[in-house]
């Protein structure tokens, strides 16, 4: 059984009726010495029919202990990582899936492991509010998916998963910039849709960030600022409701979207609208 099965979960597992019957009479975890590999490796794919990751890794991990240098031990130690991960214990699967690869970078599961390695940060991001080191931490385990295994047939989810976690940091810049504008700590708001708009502008945050650099500058009379980020939402985002809102608040101050190249919103300008990016 290769990893790569393993990954579509489509475990072809080689037990017979004896063994079935032989799990039961399994001496306890620390005595497993005098078992062959084959036994002790079969041993953990049944628990992991079983659904107990925590035993099938332990297992996997006595076959890599007991016979470290078998073929036996580089398949137990992907399928290490991968029990890992199914019993959520993100930071042993990460240290397996790295051993694996260092130990076998050219091996064809190597790809495999990397993308668990990936996977084990970006199942942790699943709440806004969560580290955003792991975020970044993703991101970097991905893009090597994505880079060194672009044929591979994880390449395509690294892919999406990267577009995922990318648009997660864009959100929580976005949620602490509201939490800003909200107790008009404007110059502080300013900053935080700032860096949506510059880092971020291929996610699905840009138009409500340059959206609400309009209401920060506005209220912070900065109205050139505010005139170019609601010409540059007009241009690229004008049938979204945040264009709509923010030619509103312009208009009622008797003003209109309007570029200004001389400040850094010129310079966006230049590169979203113009394409020049020097």
């Amino acid at each position: 059984m290769t990893a790569r099965k393993t990954g579509k979960l489509a475990l072809t597992l080689g037990l017979s009726t004896a063994f079935l019957t032989a799990c039961g009479e399994y001496a306890p975890r620390e005595n497993l010495e005098g078992y062959p590999a084959k036994d002790i490796y079969e041993r953990a794919e049944y628990e992991i029919t079983q659904k107990d990751f925590d035993d099938a890794a332990f297992y996997f991990g006595e076959v890599e202990r007991l016979y470290p240098y078998s073929d036996w031990a580089k398949r137990a130690l992907i399928m290490q990582a991968f029990s890992y991960h199914r019993d959520r214990d993100y930071e042993n699967a990460r240290v397996s899936a790295q051993r694996f690869l260092d130990f076998y970078p050219a091996d064809e599961d190597a790809a495999y492991a990397q993308y668990l390695l990936a996977l084990s940060y970006y199942d942790q991001i699943d709440d806004v509010g969560r580290d955003q080191g792991l975020t970044f931490q993703a991101l970097q385990a991905l893009r090597v998916v994505i880079e060194r295994y672009p044929n591979s047939e994880y390449a395509r989810s690294a892919i999406l998963k990267f577009d995922l976690a990318f648009d997660h940091l864009a959100a929580k810049e976005m949620e602490i910039g509201r939490y800003y504008l909200k107790h008009k700590h404007y110059v502080a708001a300013v900053n935080r849709f700032r860096v949506v708009v510059e880092q971020f502008q291929t996610t699905q945050h840009t138009p409500e960030a340059l959206h609400r650099l309009v209401e920060s500058y506005l209220s912070l009379g900065l109205t050139e600022e505010a005139q170019t980020a609601g010409a540059i939402l007009g241009h690229n985002y004008q049938s979204t409701p945040w264009y709509q809102d923010s030619y509103k608040l312009l208009t009622g101050q008797g003003l209109e979207p309007k570029v200004f190249e001389n400040n850094w919103l010129g310079a966006i300008y230049r590169q979203m609208i113009r394409g020049e990016w020097l």
